[in-house]
């Protein structure tokens, strides 16, 4: 019987960027509740060997900014976010620099950065559109045009290190996909004391020579991650869920939408925070309850949102009727093809998985015992770990240990709301 109250993990989507723009901020800036999942430590290691003074004290995390470089080659780990937001902050520096990874990010796209940096002042190459990525500063400003169908995230490379560069800049921005992750970019900036200017996410107007303000910050609770406990709770008892902002800019706060749009029973009690987020004072906070009821199946628009695939899955599973999710499309290019992936290694399992065009389609499923390989996708290790709620017997996952790349702590996390996990 799954029960229990956890607090959902610190962003990391929030933590990468705070760590960015503690680096271009001068002055110390001190970051409350911070992410150490894999992709947060490897933001750090960058902003270390670009400059930046950090250290532990207590549970805080403190970063005195300020470019320098200090190693030329930049290891991005498996960060997507990384590997496409660091170029264009190492491009303030007027030596070669080089960024590249290990695994999985080897085969993460970066083809679009070439060209719009380019045309804003830097030399850019890579090998044949993938990593790793060679670079030469200064990073001007300028006009560019930047191609957002396959990420948002060297957008939110350019929005946070333009306003440091020397020229005004105007970004012209096509197919943009992922909103959401824009506005946690613009907020961030924003809350650091920088002034972007946005038509319709189209085009971005950004002021030359701004000054980062080093301040303290509190990381928000991850509503990605929190979108698997509370799928835990809906599928097999009930999960009461802490540190959470309603009033978040992550897309993934929709789980919500999905939760109601398939009966599950919510409720949420909702309170200031008592830790401030922004300058604009106090922040939304919310424990969230989720219990086990009759599940109907749903239909979603996940395009915006396509981290939630893996836990929407296995909420599908366990509701009578067809589940529909759109957003396929957008699943290519993450640590795994994760469409596909989804729907090989749990079909091992008995669920009913399809793909029509830009559409996961997922009738109710009684999955069996079984092994899934998650191909090295932190998201994808943690969704079987929840099916096996509803599994008839054990779920073996290989390489657990990738969902430290978000989550390091699920598996204890797990045992908390009554999850069997044997090591």
């Amino acid at each position: 019987m799954i029960s229990g109250t956890v607090a959902a993990p610190p962003s990391k989507s929030f933590m990468q960027r705070v760590v960015a723009a503690a680096l271009l901020s001068d002055g110390m800036t001190e970051i409350a509740n911070p992410s150490f999942c894999d992709d947060s430590l490897a933001a750090l290691g960058i902003a270390q060997d670009l400059g930046a003074k950090i250290w532990k004290e207590g549970d805080r995390l403190k970063i005195k900014g300020g470019i320098k470089l200090v190693k030329r080659e930049l290891n991005c780990g498996e960060s997507g976010l990384c590997l496409r937001m660091f170029p264009a902050l190492a491009s303030l520096i007027s030596e070669e620099i080089i960024l590249t990874g290990r695994g999985t990010l080897f085969r993460r796209p970066v083809g679009m950065i070439e060209k719009p940096l380019q045309a804003l002042g830097v030399q850019c190459e890579s090998q044949a559109g993938y990593p790793p990525l060679r670079l030469k500063g200064p990073l001007r400003g300028g006009r560019a045009t930047v191609d957002g169908s396959t990420t948002s995230q060297f957008l939110t490379g350019l929005l946070l290190a333009l306003p440091c560069a020397e020229e005004d800049s105007v970004l012209e921005v096509e197919n943009l996909k992922s909103k959401a992750y824009i506005d946690i970019t613009l907020k961030v900036a924003g809350d650091f004391g920088i002034s972007i200017f946005n038509e319709d996410y189209r085009k971005f107007y950004i002021k030359g020579r701004q000054k980062f303000q080093a301040r303290e910050y509190r990381i928000e609770g991850d509503w990605s991650a929190a979108a698997f406990l509370l799928v835990a709770g809906a599928v097999g008892g009930n999960v009461t869920v802490g540190g959470l902002e309603l009033d978040s800019c992550q897309g993934d706060r929709k789980i919500l939408e999905a939760l109601e749009a398939c009966g599950a029973q919510l409720s949420i009690d909702s309170f200031p925070s008592d830790k401030t987020s922004s300058k604009t004072g106090k922040r939304n906070s919310a424990i969230i309850k989720v219990e086990k009821s009759t599940l109907k199946a749903f239909i979603f628009d996940a395009t915006d949102c396509p981290d939630l695939f893996p836990p929407l899955a296995v909420l599908a599973c366990a509701c009578e009727g067809l589940t529909r999710i759109k957003g396929v499309n957008r699943l290519s290019h993450k640590e795994s093809h994760r469409a596909k992936v989804l729907s090989e290694e749990f079909s091992k399992l008995g669920a009913d998985i399809s793909i029509n065009g830009d559409w996961m389609e997922i009738r109710r499923s009684h999955l069996s015992s079984g092994i899934v390989d998650p191909h090295h996708d932190h998201r994808m290790a943690i969704a079987a770990a929840v099916a096996g709620i509803i599994a008839d017997g054990k779920i073996l996952i290989k390489d657990p240990a990738c969902v430290s790349k978000s989550y390091p702590n699920f598996f204890d996390d797990f045992r908390k709301i009554g999850g069997k996990v044997d090591e």
